[in-house]
């Protein structure tokens, strides 16, 4: 098609921001289609080159399969649930969202709900307008001086410290995987754990991603760190929090008030925290500012242009398949590259510098690929917003975290190795894997400063660092049997005489198919002679 005498067809199929709508009508021949049915859909998605939608349009693998001419996606917003992504990348068709669009309105909002917590506004409010006058009763407290404990540090996190600092607070947070002078360029201080920030905080607010990790973070057991009245602030993910938990520690007075944005379950009108007269809760209001509405129209129409013109694509969540020469080289290391840096990120405590280094013939190839798997592995269910490979490069950016590539063409022991460092203040990790056989299957080499060969296609790994004497391989089989536990393969390295410095410690490897439980994990490593025990879902 020549775009200079048939231009592209784009459909805008929700509403959007008048000034998106202009600036796709300025280049392309745009129908507005925000009352189309799903049937009026699939008959004529065949059309367009480009389509814009908001969360209610459902772009399944049905109305993919019709959409012939479709080159981009633009969701005009951060999640992208209800686009078959995986069907688009196999058509070609790139998906773009809107990922910075609504940061600033949820920092505000946690903000905002800070201070209303802090002076008592809503009950204030509430108060006055019903016909009482008390003031005596509803006086506040005021956040100069205070410490704001944060939870996740990226992108929202830290505008939230960036606005608590212009009210005088002191600022704690916590996050591995934000480098010591993002810290220092805010003037937050870096807590050494999130036990350290709990203990910390007057106000604690939560920015953290919703894992299996995070999940119900904030506990009966984590309450218990706090300082007595302590305010809880969650404009992130509602199960951050176990609401009963919670409920206990405001009838207590362990915690002295909350304010909520989000909930495990929505919409919701009726939950027992509504009747406290010290909680204070909204309708997932974070990002619903008429600006960060109309941002995130603008964003994604400026990626639609950017995609049908030949621009750079810079919010894709997707890429375009690589050449297939190059393809058939790197496509089978692009799982063990993630795979690295999910393993990487697991055994390190802080990260400042990212070390990748491709050796042998994919050397020879365009590696950015691989390095961006190694990316999204080590961000992976680590940051609040959503990670892949277009969007990793800009969260280690925006941590101050630097990122070095190496290749060289000669790899030693093996025809291909992929290697990972992370360097921070309390250390070095690597990591070394290759792939092995006819099916390429992963393989790691090294990890915790000791060599094995363990293939680690199983969903979990586990690993031990213990002292090297008889009887540990045996009695970390006994422990994992008891627990209902099975081994699919296991590896030991120990480091052999005369190789390097020398070590009484080794190195246990091994995959299961299922998970292994926390309390089994902690219960070996300390335990006589053991050092420390990780657990990965890979």
């Amino acid at each position: 098609m020549n775009a200079l005498t048939e231009p592209y067809k784009v459909l805008v199929a929700e509403k959007i921001a008048a000034t998106g709508v202009d600036m796709l009508k300025e280049r392309f021949d745009v129908e507005v289609g925000t009352d189309w049915s799903r049937e009026e859909l699939l008959d004529r998605i065949g059309s367009f080159h480009g389509i814009l939608i908001r969360s209610a349009t459902q772009l399944d693998a049905e109305v993919l399969d019709r959409a012939d001419n479709l080159k981009v996606v633009g969701r005009a917003g951060v999640g992208v649930d209800n686009v078959d992504v995986q069907t688009a990348s196999k058509k070609g068709i790139i998906v773009a969202n809107a990922p910075e669009a609504n940061t600033v309105a949820a920092a505000e909002h946690t903000v905002a709900l800070i201070l209303a917590l802090a002076r008592n506004i809503p009950q204030a409010h509430a108060s006055l307008t019903s016909g009482k006058w008390e003031r005596s009763k509803l006086g506040g407290t005021e956040l100069d001086g205070k410490t704001l404990g944060v939870l996740g540090f990226g992108r929202i996190g830290q505008l939230v410290a960036i606005r608590a600092k212009a009210f005088g607070m002191r600022v704690v947070a916590f996050d591995p995987f934000t480098a010591d002078s993002r810290y220092r360029e805010i003037g937050a201080e870096k807590a050494e754990s999130a036990d350290a920030v709990l203990g910390a905080a007057d106000f604690l607010t939560l920015h953290l991603p919703k894992t299996p990790e995070t999940q119900g973070f904030i506990n009966t057991e984590t309450l218990a760190k706090t300082k007595d009245g302590v305010r809880i602030i969650n404009v992130a993910r509602g199960p951050l929090i176990v609401d009963e938990d919670l409920q206990a520690a405001l009838d207590s007075g362990k915690v002295a008030g909350a304010a909520l944005d989000v909930f495990t379950k929505e919409p919701i009108t009726d939950h027992p925290l509504f009747s406290y007269a010290n909680v204070i809760v909204t309708p997932h209001l974070g990002a619903s500012t008429a600006e960060a509405q109309d941002r995130a129209g603008v964003q994604t129409a400026e990626q639609v242009v950017a995609a049908l013109t030949g621009g750079s694509v810079t919010t894709a969540v997707n890429i375009p398949a690589i050449a297939p020469e190059d393809m058939q080289v790197l496509g089978p290391f692009v799982p063990l590259a993630e795979k690295l840096g999910k393993i990487a990120a697991s055994l390190a405590d802080s990260v400042e510098r990212v070390e990748i280094e491709h050796l042998g013939r994919i050397a020879e190839r365009d590696t950015r690929l691989l390095t961006l798997s190694v990316l999204t592995g080590l961000f992976s269910g680590r940051t609040e917003e959503a990670v892949n490979l277009v969007n990793a490069p800009t969260l280690a950016e925006e941590r101050g975290i630097t990122i070095s590539e190496t290749r060289e063409a000669q790899a030693k022991d093996y025809s291909d190795l992929v290697r990972v460092t992370l360097v921070g203040k309390d250390g070095t990790v690597r990591v070394v894997g290759t792939t092995l056989g006819q099916k390429h299957r992963p393989h790691l080499l090294e990890a915790w400063g000791q060599r094995f060969n363990l293939q680690i296609d199983d969903p979990y790994l586990t690993l031990f660092r213990y002292s090297d004497v008889p009887g540990m391989v045996g009695r970390v089989g006994s422990s994992l049997g008891e627990a209902g536990v099975n081994i699919s393969a296991a590896a030991v390295g120990r480091q052999a005489p005369g190789e390097g410095e020398a070590s009484d410690l080794a190195v246990m490897a091994i995959t299961t198919d299922g998970p292994v439980p926390e309390t089994v994990i902690d219960q070996i490593a300390k335990s006589d002679g053991f050092v420390s025990g990780r657990s990965i879902e890979l």
